[in-house]
């Protein structure tokens, strides 16, 4: 059975708190959601704002190989004609091949919010949904708040949906819109629904109870044909389904369903860190199916038995989805998480180095260092064990200062001593903050020798206090995100002084940096092309 894909991340996505998207933003995602086989892409309300009027006179335009593009309404307005109404003039004139609109179907909301009769809502529905279909749009019914309607009304809701039905719908989605009904009554629901229509019916769930994908599931095991959801789950309040883990759920673990394109499942690890990247919002490393934790291993008892039987603790290939395996490695592992980890320096044969590993590990965490968010640390590590670390340039001294004048925002400079190729650099950096300083500096003593390294900036910089009963002789772990144009990796250094604590873990993403490109080590957390795809 084919399940069709709607998505809402551009609409109903961009109304969770922190996300905005720009214009461009709206039509690289739409873009790259018609290259992976979605069937529908909801642009936004055509009435809300010009930039959403804006993208579909600019989607009209673009040539669309899989996906229609869905404009979002609301049925017309009380004591009105539909042709009469500029909402329903706004969906007309998006040119938007799909106008779907949403209408009221709990008699709480016909009452209380719009306060109208029964009757009137009715005609709100069939007048609205006829005018488009008039127009020759294909519209899809947004049962709004169906599932509460449904308990509390069961024969008005759905005389609203055969409503829609009758003037010319052709899909009837229907809504959990509060995010707080169990899977069962979803299921029940969803079956009433299809008894009295002709039409199919999709399902469109929120999270607030944390349901949201099951809830979907139970849809569409229930007869629902239509999957609604956003990328990442985003959206407003505690989010939508996530359709990233509603896609991989229906294509892997149910049986008998279709979903997108062939191919279009190893995409979606790239696809959830390409939205992530242009709504400016931090990943969520344990989302299931696509982040990074997903399929990382720390426990050695785990990793032991992974790389004799992979599946033994994997529910599926991480592959499957375009992910990848992860080795953690912390005080809690064994031997087999430093053999993984190792693997990639052909040492892992080395019983006594694996123990020096180990122990050096356990000694540093012992201090505050922890590796598994630092693999790029952690490979250095590995070298400077085996003595076979190399390292790029010496460290003399540096120092940094920090002036503050009355009603002058402080100013910071970083000046170092180093040893490079046997030669003693000595420069001086400025910068918004000591870390900033420390980091110019190290660029203008190491760019003239190490060019590529104006490929490399940072994008994330981690504080955490260790010890916090020491009070402000606490100390410090600092964890630097570091990326180039082909990967992403990550370093920490640990200190009872925050700089000096920057400063260690700064050095480490470097001197990474620079091995990596002289192919010294294994390169990073993050895959080419992931990164290269995530950026296109």
């Amino acid at each position: 059975m084919k399940i069709q894909i709607y998505d809402t991340t551009l609409r109903d996505g961009s109304q969770g708190e922190g996300v905005n998207f720009s214009l461009q933003d709206k039509l690289l995602i739409a873009r790259r959601l018609d290259e992976i086989g979605f069937q529908y892409i909801e642009g936004g309300y055509p009435l809300s704002n010009p930039k959403d009027a804006e993208f579909f006179q600019r989607a009209a335009d673009m040539d669309w190989q899989h996906a229609k593009i869905s404009a979002f309404g609301m049925t017309r307005r009380k004591a009105i004609g539909a042709d009469q109404d500029i909402g329903m003039l706004a969906l007309r004139d998006s040119k938007a091949p799909v106008c779907t609109v949403v209408g009221k179907t709990w008699d709480l909301h016909v009452t209380e919010v719009l306060r109208v009769d029964e009757a009137e809502n009715l005609a709100m529905i069939t007048d609205s949904v006829g005018f488009l279909a008039g127009e020759g749009r294909e519209v899809i019914y947004d049962a709004e708040h169906f599932f509460d309607g449904y308990l509390a009304n069961s024969e008005f809701a759905l005389k609203t949906i055969k409503a829609a039905e009758e003037a010319g719908a052709t899909l009837a989605c229907l809504c959990d819109t509060n995010g707080g009904r169990l899977p069962e009554e979803i299921a029940e629901a969803v079956l009433a629904a299809r008894s009295v229509l002709s039409i199919p019916v999709g399902i469109h769930c929120h999270n607030d109870s944390d349901l949201s994908v099951a809830n979907t599931l139970a849809g569409v095991d229930n007869g629902a044909i239509q999957v609604q959801g956003t990328i990442n789950g985003i959206g407003e309040r505690c989010g939508n389904a996530c359709l990233l883990s509603a896609v991989a759920n229906l294509a892997l673990k149910k049986k008998g369903y279709e979903v997108l394109k062939e191919g279009s499942l190893a995409r979606l690890a790239e696809l959830s860190r390409y939205v992530y990247e242009l709504a400016n919002m931090n990943f969520r490393n344990n989302q299931p199916f696509v982040g990074r934790s997903a399929f990382a291993h720390k426990g050695g008892m785990h990793v032991h038995a992974i790389n004799r039987i992979a599946e033994s603790y994997e529910h599926i290939n991480p592959e499957l989805v375009g992910n990848e395996r992860r080795v953690l490695v912390s005080e809690l592992s064994g031997r087999s998480n430093i053999v993984a980890k190792a693997t990639q320096y052909q040492i892992q044969h080395d019983a006594e180095l694996m123990t020096k590993i180990l122990e050096r590990v356990q000694d540093l965490e012992a201090v505050g260092y922890q590796f598994e968010a630092a693999e790029a640390s952690f490979d250095l590590l590995i070298k400077k064990v085996a003595g076979t670390y190399v390292p790029k340039f010496k460290r003399v001294h540096f120092r940094v200062n920090v002036e503050s004048l009355a009603d002058k925002p402080a100013e910071t400079e970083a000046t170092i001593k180093l040893l490079v190729e046997g030669e003693e650099v000595h420069v001086v950096g400025e910068g918004d903050g000591p870390v900033n300083a420390l980091d110019a500096a190290l660029r203008k003593a190491l760019l003239p020798v190490y060019p590529s390294l104006g490929e490399m900036h940072l994008v994330d910089y981690k504080v955490r206090v260790i010890n916090s009963a020491e009070g402000t002789a606490a100390r410090v772990r600092v964890v630097i995100e570091s990326q180039d144009d082909d990967d992403i990796w990550t370093t920490v250094g640990v200190s009872e002084n925050i700089i000096e604590a920057s400063w260690l873990a700064l050095v480490d993403s470097v001197e990474y940096k620079l091995l990596k490109d002289q192919g010294e080590i294994a390169s990073g957390e993050t895959s080419s092309a992931n990164l290269s795809a995530a950026r296109s």
